[in-house]
């Protein structure tokens, strides 16, 4: 038994010198590494004038449009047009065929010629006292019952031509010469692209920026090199509840008609006079749940071959606008002080560092994606 507590004490003994053994091993492992300078990009941080934006994505429409059809099913008898040409108000487009309902309208016709006679008969009569009024009454009401049929009947009948409600450029022809259009069916689509109008949705936060008549531009790669004015006209009045952002619409004049409905367009609007911030590559900012922070590189002295040494610092900042890859400091840094933009995983205050800075973060404050 005495034996057995023995081993048992040196087993244990064993074990707590171990980790002891391994712990100050890792603890020299991790001290020399701290020591070991490394690499790291930086970059500047820079004094620069910024112009308030708000910038958004937003989609084109146009300021008016419609897919034409008819309300009643018929053989198409005559198509007027071609695919994408302008048209103007009122232009027939597609001809249906009326047949079946001009018989009807000749029936009706001949009811309403019929008690037209009639009625004149029956007022002569009154006249002789012959008929009671009542009879005249009767006459007058079947006249004006045949004549509303006949309104009726030409209205169906006007149905049948399908025109244009307002001038636009047409769409692809969706019909063909002899097809049975159905009730509501597409024939062609209508769209007035000058001006076109742009729907865009702007954050909760910025809301207080947003009015009726500010102007802005509109970019799209669509139309590469070219910018547009816009013209804000109209703000929904309520925020989404599920993304909290604003609908906004602005108008954008296109009289060469290069805008279609549908394309993605970049928008940017200013807002009040231009401010100074000090700016940074977005990179070089580690955002975390505690604040942002950034690591500055500090000279302190020269190393054992003569060269600066230098270390990096960790500090917290507080960040303000955004501008494409460039982020606004409002605290916690100075123009000109050097920033880590890669690298920040590898330090923690005091670490040597050496420069490399052969490639740079972006910093471009309208970053586009290359097709290469």
């Amino acid at each position: 038994m005495f034996i057995m507590l023995v081993i048992a004490a040196v087993l244990i003994a064993a074990v707590t010198w171990f980790h002891l053994f391994k712990d100050r091993m890792i603890g020299k492992f991790m001290k020399g590494m701290a020591n070991q300078p490394q690499t790291v990009s930086t970059a500047q941080a820079r004094l620069e004038t910024w112009q308030p934006t708000i910038q958004a994505l937003g989609t084109l429409r146009a300021s008016r449009q419609a897919s034409l059809g008819a309300p009643v099913g018929a053989l198409v008898t005559a198509i007027r047009f071609h695919s994408g040409e302008h048209v103007r108000a009122g232009a027939e487009l597609v001809d249906l065929d009326p047949a079946p309902l001009r018989a009807q309208l000749r029936q009706l016709q001949a009811q309403e010629h019929l008690a037209r006679l009639n009625l004149r008969r029956d007022r002569a009569q009154l006249a002789l006292h012959a008929v009671s009024q009542a009879v005249v009454d009767t006459d007058e009401a079947t006249l004006q019952a045949d004549e509303a049929g006949i309104s009726a009947q030409q209205a169906l009948i006007a149905q049948h031509v399908i025109s244009a409600p307002f001038a636009g450029r047409l769409g692809l022809r969706q019909v063909d010469l002899g097809q049975y259009l159905a009730p509501g069916g597409v024939a062609v689509t209508l769209q007035k692209l000058d001006p076109m109008l742009i729907d865009f949705n702007v954050p909760q936060s910025r809301i207080d920026m947003i009015r009726v008549g500010m102007p802005g531009e509109l970019s799209t790669n669509s139309v590469p090199g070219k910018s547009y004015a816009i013209r804000v006209i109209a703000i929904e009045p309520q925020v989404d509840t599920a993304t909290r952002n604003l609908t906004v619409r602005a108008r954008v004049a296109n009289p060469g008609e290069k805008l279609l409905p549908g394309v993605f367009a970049t928008v940017r609007l200013q807002q009040g006079s231009p401010k100074q911030y000090i700016t940074l590559p977005n990179a070089a900012v580690t955002y975390n749940p505690f604040g942002e922070t950034v690591y500055v590189i500090k000279q302190e002295g020269k190393g054992p071959d003569g060269k600066p040494h230098q270390v990096a610092e960790q500090r917290f900042i507080t960040t303000g606008p955004q501008r494409g890859d460039q982020v606004a400091v409002l605290k916690g840094l100075k123009a000109g002080e050097t920033v880590v933009t890669s690298g920040q995983l590898k330090l923690r205050n005091g670490t040597p560092v050496l420069i490399n800075n052969s490639v740079e973060p972006g910093s471009s404050a309208d970053p586009t994606v290359s097709d290469n």
